[in-house]
């Protein structure tokens, strides 16, 4: 017959997990804030669009 043993690993960790998923919600909540309340929610694609640039003109040339 085989040995058999359980192994138990009880290790609380250091916590980086933690850590990890609070700044990646601090960042979600950042930008959250920024596209809806922030500068980033008054940005508006479309609206009036004046562009004055004077177009060269083209050469007359005249019949021979």
């Amino acid at each position: 017959m085989t040995d058999r043993s359980t192994v138990v690993v009880d290790g609380g960790g250091s916590g980086n997990t933690a850590i990890v998923a609070l700044i990646v919600v601090l960042l979600l909540v950042v930008v959250g804030w920024w596209f809806l309340f922030g500068p980033g929610a008054g940005t508006q694609s479309g609206g009036d669009t004046n562009i004055d640039v004077n177009l060269p003109s083209a050469p007359i040339v005249e019949p021979t």
